[in-house]
């Protein structure tokens, strides 16, 4: 499958994303809202019942005690709920997350498929150059012992033969650059063949870069953009693939 499509699937999948976060941040706020409603009743409350402790009556206090209690145990409830909407919005990001990690995980499976098929046409062109030169040499070599004969006979269309037949230019070696070709990369940058390559990607060191805190990380090194950096971040830091193997450790 082409980039452009693995681009195109993924976009569609977060399309609706947004407005499921924007959703889940409002009703948050509003749990924000009500909680603070609540604490401001608790507080009215309870300095009626420390103000007036000594001239109510005990049937009063207890009912001030009871709503102070209910407006307690209605803040832990709006609490929970705002703790699942928080737990909610979470899962449906880190599942576009996961997501987005499979798709990168078969792109780079069909640019291996690619440089491999690629490797071995250039191969399989190296080989037909190698027989075509062997073909043309055992041609030449057939030709000078032929003119070798006919210069030994010593007559006068012989040695003319011999001389066109030893034109310089008349067999040509095959051209050097035959099927030499080298699979493009995604970004179409000229590569050198024997500079090493890092990254998510597969290309070689520019820009800002940085290295996975796993010892154990078979790539080592990211450039920022490929991982959706814009600056260095704090602490310790994981690639997308390193991230997901602790996930699940």
């Amino acid at each position: 499958m082409a980039a452009g499509m693995y681009l195109e699937h993924y976009l569609d999948s977060i399309e609706n994303l947004p407005f499921e976060l924007q959703r889940n941040f409002n009703l948050m706020r509003d749990l924000d809202q009500r909680t603070e409603d609540l604490k401001g009743q608790i507080d009215s409350l309870a300095k009626e019942y420390t103000s007036n402790a000594r001239t109510i009556s005990s049937e009063q206090k207890l009912s001030l005690l009871r709503q102070i209690q209910q407006s307690y145990s209605k803040c832990k409830e709006f609490g929970d709920d705002k703790v699942q909407l928080a737990m909610q919005t979470y899962e449906m990001v880190d599942k576009h997350i996961r997501r987005l990690d499979t798709d990168l995980a078969r792109f780079e499976a069909d640019l291996k498929e690619k440089q491999i098929e690629s490797t071995d046409y250039d191969s399989t062109s190296s080989k037909g150059k190698k027989t075509d030169a062997r073909q043309k040499e055992k041609k030449m070599a057939k030709t000078r012992s032929k003119v070798k004969s006919s210069d030994e006979d010593g007559s006068p269309k012989s040695a003319q033969k011999k001389v066109k037949l030893l034109q310089p230019g008349e067999f040509n070696a095959p051209a050097a650059n035959f099927g030499n070709v080298h699979p493009s990369d995604v970004l179409d940058m000229p590569v050198d063949p024997n500079e090493p390559t890092y990254c998510l990607c597969h290309q070689v060191s520019y820009g800002e870069m940085i290295g996975c805190d796993n010892t154990d990380c078979s790539i080592e090194w990211f450039h920022f953009a490929c991982v959706g950096l814009t600056t260095k971040p704090r602490g310790k830091w994981y690639c997308p693939r390193c991230s997901q193997d602790r996930k699940r450790k």
